[in-house]
């Protein structure tokens, strides 16, 4: 009896073992499968195509109660609310720009400064703007675009990551346009030498608001590590004051000196004319130039300090008559590879009283402080 059962017992142990063959086969096989399918971001890395963005939020405080000027209209570019936490921006851009061929990018912005940087003809206040589409062609050194695109114009940017300070400058505000649409062709001459060319709809127009185009140009050379200078303009008919039209032009220069490995300097300067652009029918001239430094300390802390001055001889861009200076102090830490914390003083002043305080009264000065941070993917 006990031989029949231990005959048993093995006949079943020995049905189970095979049973669990295929089974052990199929799960081994799944597992290489799993192994072999790619993640997403090594399908992007195999097709050329680039996601990259980046979420600003931050806390402003002015001492004024308000930053705005004494017309009621606002005197900064993105950071407008006196006392208040802030969503400024999330951006998605997705590229794909081969070596060789076509290639596309398009960066997608949402939040309050979408509102500002949005072109005209393309509506406003609803914290969306396509700040960027536009299909290209490389060939050899050239690189030509056709849509919607940033300026070349200025030493900051509209992406906070991208600027040394927090707040941006009243040349970027007030001196230059953000983006414009049409066509630009770029072409790297040699590693040191570059030219652009390109003609669009003018300045913040997707559709444009007159028959002629505005052309602009630039030019950017690179002679060492240590120093770059880039010159770039645009031309072209925009509106003036009571509704004339006449041209408009401004040439601006950008130089950068990486005096060491921790301490670079940097100087933007502008000047522009608008025609018609008085009530009298005469032309009107701003021009302006803007200091920075920026101090590496340690690979996570830096230290940026920005000095300028706007005069806006015609109060054409600004709405007042006036010559306006700000300097700007701003801490920086890089609390990991994605994120950034800045904290930012800053000073402004002018020789009129253009500033308007929330109680009525208006001000030479005006005074702000911001804490801003910054996660990039």
């Amino acid at each position: 009896m006990k031989m029949k059962s231990m005959k048993y017992v093995t006949l079943i142990a020995g049905l189970l073992g095979l049973a669990s063959v295929p089974g052990l086969s199929l799960a081994a096989e799944m597992a290489d499968e799993k192994a072999q399918i790619p993640t997403f971001g090594e399908i992007l890395d195999a097709s050329d195509i680039k996601i990259a963005g980046y979420i600003d939020s931050s806390f402003t405080y002015s001492g004024n109660g308000n930053t705005t000027f004494t017309d009621g209209t606002a005197n900064r570019v993105f950071d407008r609310e006196a006392n208040s936490f802030n969503f400024n921006m999330a951006e998605l851009s997705i590229s794909m720009q081969p070596d060789e061929g076509f290639g596309g990018v398009v960066v997608l912005n949402a939040g309050t400064d979408a509102d500002v940087t949005a072109s005209a003809g393309t509506g406003s206040n609803d914290q969306f703007d396509m700040q960027q589409a536009f299909v290209s062609y490389k060939t050899g050194g050239a690189h030509l675009m056709l849509g919607k695109f940033a300026t070349l114009i200025g030493a900051e940017v509209i992406e906070s990551p991208d600027n040394l300070n927090f707040s941006r400058s009243i040349l970027f505000g007030y001196a230059i346009p953000f983006t414009h649409t049409g066509a630009r062709l770029h072409y790297g001459i040699n590693d040191t030498l570059s030219v652009t060319v390109g003609v669009n709809n003018g300045w913040d127009n997707q559709k444009d608001n007159n028959k002629q185009k505005a052309v602009e140009a630039a030019i950017s050379i690179t002679p060492s590590d240590i120093f770059s200078l880039s010159v770039q303009g645009i031309s072209g008919v925009e509106d003036g004051t009571a509704g004339q039209k006449g041209n408009r032009s401004l040439i601006d220069a950008v130089a950068t000196i990486n005096a060491t490995d921790q301490l670079s300097f940097v100087i933007n300067a502008d000047y522009g004319v608008q025609k018609k652009g008085t009530a009298t029918g005469a032309a009107a001239k701003w021009w302006g130039v803007a200091g920075y430094g920026n101090y590496q300390f340690t690979d996570q802390w830096r230290l940026a300090v920005r000095g300028e001055y706007f005069d806006d001889r015609d109060g054409f861009r600004s709405g007042t008559v006036q010559k306006w200076k700000e300097v700007t102090s701003t801490l920086a830490f890089a609390a990991t590879e994605h994120v950034e914390l800045r904290g930012e003083y800053r000073h402004d002043w002018s020789d009129k009283r253009s500033f308007l305080e929330s109680n009525g009264n208006t001000k030479k000065t005006q005074d702000t402080a911001a804490l801003e941070a910054i996660y990039k993917f």
